[in-house]
């Protein structure tokens, strides 16, 4: 039960930062910590209101969550894909937090590969995956190749 308080929270932190951040226009960076305080405040004062487990751990995942949800509008504007972030966050977060001593913190770090996983699905689900990047890269290399030497080699045969 705990550990779906853990995701819910993961949710909640990531759409509830977003929302504040789009609705309100309070900005990404305000959004966060207005709700990181309110959420850290509470538990700082009230610890009896939920496990010893839950308050040590409510606080951090809100925090991590909340930098999925400084998003902007323009690279993820759907609620579920922010859910479906906060859920990949708090499950990189509760199994694998102590790999990332030293990599800029477990939090962000967390956070951006959560929101990097949920930003690549539609890649994946193009027909085409992931060569159109590949294609202008040889099709750049190619066109340098023919202006600047004299000798044409075909990297990409």
């Amino acid at each position: 039960m705990e550990t779906f308080i853990l995701y819910l929270v993961g949710i909640i932190g990531s759409t509830a930062t977003y929302y504040v951040n789009t609705k309100f226009h309070q900005g990404a960076v305000r959004s966060s910590a207005m709700l990181t305080l309110l959420v850290a405040g509470f538990l700082h004062f009230f610890p009896q209101s939920v496990s010893p487990y839950l308050a040590q751990y409510i606080p951090p995942i809100f925090i991590g969550a909340s930098f999925i949800g400084m998003v902007s509008k323009n690279q993820l504007s759907t609620y579920f894909g922010l859910a479906l972030a906060g859920v990949i966050f708090t499950t990189i977060l509760l199994n694998t937090s102590k790999f990332f001593t030293g990599y800029g913190g477990a939090l962000g770090t967390s956070a951006c590969i959560a929101l990097l996983v949920v930003l690549s699905i539609p890649y994946f689900k193009s027909p085409r995956k992931m060569t159109v990047g590949f294609l202008q890269l040889r099709k750049t290399i190619l066109k340098k190749q023919g202006k600047d030497s004299k000798r044409r080699v075909d990297l990409f045969k």
